[in-house]
């Protein structure tokens, strides 16, 4: 064990091609999904927290749910969609980084929006009333929450990043985990142990670690900041 962990020390240290390529399409697939999230989510969870309609309840319950989503679930949908007898079968995504990236999307932004939601919804009152005072029009309403925001949005957006990281259900299905093509860290990592190849699923694993560490740490300065 001690030797499989030196040498996942000087697979990180030496560059390995290999391990860059994964962390490479890792970055992309997170990135491109937590980004497209965050877009996704942001105006859907300000209008959610900040306005009152009839229906508002279901469509909280709906989100709610879809936060729970297991991921094997989301494979299996985008699997059938975009499969050889899909309705999407043309578009030949299967088994490509921009599926992965929507099915992360479909399984991220319900939890964007249920986040920013319950922020929302304790700041909205007092803006909203400022907001009738001066007279201005929705759209600046708008940019007045995405203002008292920010930090919880930065905050979710880390945690949209931290799950798309981490997430392997999903993307395993539909991406394959092909070498040097759609293979990420989770599904590489599972691969390298099945294969008995303990130094590099460890130095991924030792990768993953530290990156969901860095995360926390800046969710929970963030948080810290909201607090004050």
């Amino acid at each position: 064990m001690g030797k499989a962990f030196e040498q996942a020390a000087a697979l990180i240290l030496s560059g390995d091609r290999e391990l860059w390529s994964i962390l490479a399409v890792t970055a992309r697939m997170s990135l491109c999904s937590s980004l497209a999230a965050l877009a996704l989510g942001v105006p859907l969870g300000i209008w959610l927290g900040a306005c009152s309609f009839p229906g508002r309840r279901a469509l909280l319950v709906v989100n709610r749910t879809l936060m729970g989503t297991p991921p094997v679930v989301c494979g299996l949908l985008f699997y059938l969609l975009f499969s050889g007898v899909g309705p999407f079968r043309r578009l030949r995504l299967l088994f490509t980084v921009p599926v992965m990236i929507l099915a992360q999307v479909t399984l991220i932004t319900p939890l964007v929006v249920g986040n920013l939601e319950s922020y929302v919804t304790a700041v909205a009152p007092p803006v909203r009333e400022t907001a009738r005072g001066l007279g201005l029009p929705p759209w600046k309403v708008f940019l007045l929450l995405v203002n008292e925001c920010l930090y919880p949005i930065f905050s979710v957006y880390l945690l949209a990043f931290a799950r798309a990281i981490a997430e392997v259900g999903a993307v395993s299905m539909v991406g394959g985990g092909i070498a040097w093509k759609t293979n990420v860290m989770t599904t590489a990592i599972m691969q390298y142990t099945n294969r008995g190849d303990f130094s590099k699923a460890i130095a991924l694993g030792i990768i993953l670690m530290a990156l969901s560490l860095g995360v926390n740490l800046l969710v929970s300065l963030l948080q810290g900041g909201v607090r004050r």
